[in-house]
């Protein structure tokens, strides 16, 4: 058995702990426009890209707003919420991104705007393994669309079966399933629930996520 042609990591709740700062920082930047978001628009945030997250508040609160002014004003909120603590690592993670990409390229594939993701890789000490960053800017469908999944396998020059996506989310492991990659959920950093049944193999922690599994995966 080989190593996988590529790794292809979801960001918030995959590799860091930052789905509950998302929400808040979604929810004041939207403050800051006379709207409120309710619960479900809430829970609607987590999982998704900015692009749906654009349209759905676009839709439900009838703001004229551009996905790049409300990007960067959830941008500022959520650097002044993570301003003492900065990103917070789920357990794992920066060990799985060294052990991984000495055999594997590794990209990211993120719901997040461009520069969250910068912020997040830079502030885990992480992003020279990275070969590619995808952010929300980079495709026009978020997940569950296989859009994202499917523009950096082709990146990467890699062939999809060969790749493994790791998510925490619904929508993101329909997204690499779409794309024909296989998936790996892990749970450490699923605070909202999300259903990980459509995954390949579902685990707690990156820690689990092996050379071995890998290879089985992918064989």
């Amino acid at each position: 058995m080989s190593a996988p042609d590529a790794i292809l990591f979801d960001l918030d709740g995959t590799l860091v702990d930052s789905e509950r700062e998302n929400v808040e920082s979604v929810v004041l930047a939207v403050r800051r426009l006379g709207a409120e978001l309710e619960t479900g628009e809430r829970d609607f945030v987590v999982g998704h890209s900015w692009n749906e997250i654009h349209a759905m508040i676009q839709r439900n609160h009838h703001l004229s707003v551009t996905m790049s002014d409300l990007i960067a004003s959830a941008v500022e909120e959520k650097r002044g919420i993570l301003a003492a603590s900065g990103y917070r690592a789920l357990p794992g993670a920066v060990a799985a991104v060294e052990r991984l990409g000495r055999r594997s390229r590794l990209a990211v594939v993120s719901g997040a705007s461009r520069v969250e993701v910068q912020d997040a890789l830079h502030s885990l000490g992480v992003r020279a393994q990275f070969q590619l960053c995808l952010g929300a800017e980079d495709y026009a469908r978020g997940k569950p669309a296989p859009d994202s999944y499917a523009m950096a396998i082709a990146a990467l020059g890699a062939t999809a079966a060969r790749c493994i996506a790791i998510e925490d989310a619904t929508p993101g492991i329909l997204s690499a399933r779409a794309a024909g990659a296989r998936v790996i959920a892990v749970r450490a950093g699923n605070f909202a629930g999300h259903d990980l049944s459509a995954a390949d193999v579902v685990v707690d922690t990156l820690d689990e996520v092996t050379d071995p599994l890998c290879e089985r995966l992918v064989s």
